[in-house]
């Protein structure tokens, strides 16, 4: 019997039409998506700034547009979890998230954890791995994930921190273009390396311009990371590489999208758009482009 494929779900993240959220989610409809990614760290979706009523006001709507949250993002910002002074406000401000999440009918908060070092005996990797492990555990005892966004570091050494926590509460969030802008890793091997983790994808293609450490994309301890303005604007403009349209990349998105099939992924497929003054136009054009694939 031949295997009946299925269409990928396709999602926004709301925040890239720029819109706020509420209308943001009616752009997400108007274009076609199955779902949507939500800003939660700050502002009006901040758990701390939403009651009970409020959550299920959003979940009941949501609902009623035909939507489905694919995921919450949940990235603090800063350099992740490296520096242990700061992990204690930091994992309390994650769980909250996560707990929005699951009320609002999602097990997914994508986040950024900090670029792994490559010294595994380091105070940093020590630290990175103490929060990221009491995250897991949190996590899995909700049937629940926090998936970090790949980008940072190379697929290989991505999976062996995973490899090394408890459980697999903290996955992957898997973003191509991250990989092909940043670390020059290539995006098809990562599918198959980070297989057993890979829980959610965001939908982005970009070009690499010239090599460039990653702590100056993603900051790090004694490295000021880029605020969201500046990386966008980087990413338009800067010198090291562009974020730009789907298909126009360096993003194999045939082979990509087949490595996903390959591996059981049937989650979905997010866009984010970041950059451009017509987001919501790149966003469709995004959204047919996915359907035809």
């Amino acid at each position: 019997m031949t295997e009946i494929i299925q269409p990928w779900k396709i999602g926004v993240i709301v925040d890239s039409f720029r819109v706020g959220v509420r209308e943001g989610l009616l752009k997400a409809r108007a274009v076609g998506a199955d779902g949507v990614q939500i800003y939660a760290v700050t502002g009006e979706m901040d758990p701390a700034n939403l009651s009970a009523a409020a959550r299920k006001e959003w979940k009941d709507y949501i609902q009623s547009l035909g939507l489905q949250i694919s995921a919450l993002v949940g990235d603090l910002g800063g350099h992740g979890f490296q520096d242990k002074r700061a992990n204690a406000e930091k994992i309390e401000k994650s769980k909250r998230i996560l707990d929005l999440a699951v009320e609002l009918g999602t097990n997914i908060v994508t986040t950024h954890i900090g670029i792994v070092p490559e010294d595994r005996n380091g105070e940093v990797y020590e630290s990175m791995h103490l929060a990221c492990d009491e995250l897991s555990r949190y996590a899995t005892g909700m049937n629940a994930y926090f998936a970090i966004e790949t980008g940072p570091e190379t697929s290989a050494h991505l999976k062996q921190f995973l490899d090394g926590l408890g459980s697999k509460g903290v996955s992957v969030n898997f973003d191509p273009a991250n990989m092909v802008m940043v670390t020059g890793d290539d995006p098809v091997q990562g599918v198959y390396t980070l297989r057993d983790y890979i829980v959610h994808t965001h939908a982005k293609d970009g070009i690499r311009l010239r090599e460039v450490d990653p702590r100056e994309v993603y900051g790090a301890l004694g490295f000021v990371p880029l605020d969201h303005e500046k990386m966008a604007e980087q990413a338009e403009s800067g010198d090291s590489f562009r974020e730009v349209p789907l298909g126009q990349g360096g993003v194999d998105w045939n082979s990509y999208l087949k490595a996903l099939r390959d591996i059981g992924y049937n989650g979905y497929l997010t866009i984010e758009r970041e950059v451009g003054t017509n987001p919501e136009a790149d966003i469709t054009a995004a959204v047919q482009f996915l359907k035809g694939k």
